[in-house]
């Protein structure tokens, strides 16, 4: 993975950092914390400017998110709640949970944006209830940016501070995602086995 984030960053550049950070909100599976340090180390050599790579990391991850909270939009609270009555258990909601979760978010969802926006294994999950919510699309693309700008700021800083030494970040943070991931699922599998049906 790592090889082919540099790879693509050192041919295509700024837009290297904007494709991969487009598709890490697509497809998690391509860690952020992969490729924004790598766009620091690059600015720092100074073969582009830091800000730069910062816009362009912040802005990929942006479209990224606006395109789950469309699918969230399209799918709606009602149209989720017939799925969870249908098969809550594989979804780990019951339609009670779906009703409470879009309420809490019509109070908090700014806030719940903005901080999920930088968290790993949130970044793009966070948008869907967003946009199932109806949250405002002004609010959630300002909250969503401020979110996503902060994230990449902070890790093209890590990058440009590590210097010759961000493949470092490959060692230390690969471990983990897999931890997170693992996590995760058994959550996941807790959950199934221990869920209990509410109207």
């Amino acid at each position: 993975m790592f090889t082919l984030i540099t790879m693509v960053i050192g041919r295509a550049g700024l837009s290297g950092v904007f494709l991969l950070m487009l598709v890490e909100n697509l497809l998690p599976f391509i860690p952020s914390e992969l490729i924004l340090p790598l766009a620091g180390y690059e600015a720092a050599q100074g073969r582009f400017h830091p800000v730069l790579a910062v816009l362009a990391g912040g802005l990929g991850s942006s479209l990224g998110g606006a395109a789950w909270y469309a699918v969230g939009r399209r799918i709606g609270g009602e149209r989720l709640e017939r799925f969870a009555r249908r098969h809550g258990r594989w979804l780990g909601l019951s339609p009670a949970e779906v009703r409470r979760a879009t309420v809490w978010f019509n109070r908090r969802g700014a806030l719940a944006v903005c901080i999920g926006r930088m968290l790993p294994g949130v970044r793009a999950v966070i948008c869907i209830p967003a946009g199932v919510a109806k949250m405002p699309l002004p609010s959630f693309l300002l909250w969503s940016s401020l979110g996503a700008f902060a994230w990449s700021a902070l890790l093209v800083a890590a990058g440009m501070m590590l210097g010759a030494h961000y493949g470092q970040i490959d060692r230390w943070m690969n471990p983990l995602v897999d931890a997170l991931i693992v996590v995760a699922v058994l959550l996941y599998g807790v959950r199934v086995i221990t869920y209990k049906p509410r109207p």
